[in-house]
């Protein structure tokens, strides 16, 4: 067994109990290599279930001729080979919109309990490193690649970053492997092909081990992240939020905990939790967590970023999304009370118990709502939720349930979202994340 396959099977001892394994496989060098050599080592060693996953992106006349190459090299090693055609979406990146619609059709392939394998090297772990450095990159991006992380429901492992290019074109050459070359790589328009041509040869003449340095440095970094982000979990336990309005199902923080913390703790405390949730500023719109952090009590500082906004309220920072940001239909008549109601872009409403009597119509606060209250009479509605200490963002979503312009009943609030005689109940199952606003 050569070193190479040593090296390998190693990489990947903590995912022999996969229930398959998928090859990112390309028909490149790289993916040509791991899929060889995974063929030769399930010859002595049991492995999971091996198959191939090619993507063609569709971007040029060369690449047309791709899966024809990966089918016969798979045919030839007994591999199953799946081949996805995907749609590239225009934008202002072609390398990324690229990546994105890859990695879709990824997604789609890997289960729960399996893994992609992609060929990613140590001379790719480099050229990570010092195109993230030229972009003023953090700590996490200059940890590089992962060596895994999630994908999908499974995983995605890269077993060869201890690996440089040269030892796997030598084993090509001594297997007799043939491969595509990609035209586009050799453009050095695109940054990462000018470091690999331009820059990276001048380096190496220089410093030799300048790969293996600089992929060393990539896993200082990634170490040094980890600690980050076990500091970032130990912050974040304070602020977790409590019972009081975790039926709304949005992610929260107590604001406290957080802002007592150092400026560059709260940073990185806000990182890690949004990382789940949005693409991260850059450090010129951190100012917006300043503001937000800073602003009065009784102001509603928003933070807006990428995929969402952070809001201030009930000392408490919120993250909102999708149909959070948008005000729903103004006023529904309920005309099957007995079955539940779907609110558009606002969730569901049920009444539970008996139907109250007359034509039921829900709507939402237009400001100037009188409310009859057991043993307090009349009241408005704003100073009521304002009594509950209930946040701006959801006054303009809170169901109310009328009849004859009379207003019966304001959803989930204790006291407000029900009959005085304890007849039937109001009940409000927000939109959520797992709705698919995200």
């Amino acid at each position: 067994m050569t070193n190479l396959s040593i090296q390998l099977l190693h990489a990947l001892k903590s995912w022999r109990n996969a229930k398959a394994w998928h090859v990112a496989f390309s028909g490149g060098l790289d993916s040509t290599v791991l899929l060889h050599l995974l063929v030769k080592l399930r010859q002595t060693h049991s492995l999971p279930a091996l198959t191939a996953v090619h993507v063609h992106h569709g971007l040029q006349a060369a690449a047309d001729a791709w899966p024809a190459h990966c089918q016969a090299l798979c045919d030839a090693l007994s591999v199953p080979l799946q081949v996805f055609r995907v749609q590239v979406q225009a934008g202002a990146s072609l390398e990324r919109a690229a990546r994105d619609a890859r990695y879709q059709a990824f997604v789609a392939v890997t289960q729960a309990h399996e893994v992609l394998l992609t060929g990613q090297h140590r001379d790719d772990q480099a050229e990570t490193l010092l195109f993230r450095l030229l972009r003023g990159a953090g700590v996490s991006g200059l940890a590089g690649m992962p060596r895994q992380r999630a994908l999908g429901q499974g995983h995605l492992c890269r077993p060869l970053l201890d690996v440089s290019r040269a030892e796997l074109e030598a084993y090509a050459r001594a297997n007799a492997l043939t491969w595509v070359e990609d035209p586009s790589n050799a453009q050095t328009g695109f940054s990462r092909n000018y470091l690999r041509h331009e820059i990276f040869p001048a380096l190496t003449r220089r410093w030799p081990q300048a790969t293996a340095s600089m992929a060393r440095s990539a896993a200082h970094c990634a170490e040094a992240q980890g600690l980050l982000d076990e500091l970032a979990q130990q912050d974040l336990a304070g602020a977790n939020p409590g019972a009081e309005l975790s039926w709304l199902g949005l992610p929260s923080l107590v604001l406290a905990p957080i802002a007592g913390l150092s400026a560059a703790r709260q940073r990185n405390a806000l990182r890690y939790w949004l990382a789940a949730l949005s693409q991260l500023p850059d450090t010129d719109h951190w100012a917006g967590w300043n503001a937000l952090r800073d602003a009065r009590d009784d102001a509603q500082p928003v933070w807006k970023l990428a995929e969402g906004e952070l809001h201030r309220a009930a000392g408490r920072i919120w993250w909102l999304w999708g149909d959070w940001l948008r005000q729903p239909v103004a006023s529904l008549l309920w005309e099957r009370p007995d079955l539940p109601l779907q609110l558009p872009g606002n969730g569901q409403l049920r009444l539970l118990g008996d139907i109250p009597d007359g034509p039921l119509r829900v709507s939402y606060r237009q400001g100037g709502e009188v409310m009859e209250v057991a043993q307090r009479g009349h009241r408005d509605l704003k100073r009521l939720l304002n009594e509950r200490g209930v946040p701006g963002f959801i006054r303009g979503r809170l169901p109310l349930l009328s009849c004859n312009e009379q207003l019966l009943a304001v959803a989930n609030l204790d006291g407000l979202d029900r009959d005085p005689r304890g007849r039937w109940q109001l009940q409000w199952l927000p939109t959520s994340r797992d709705q698919g606003l995200s």
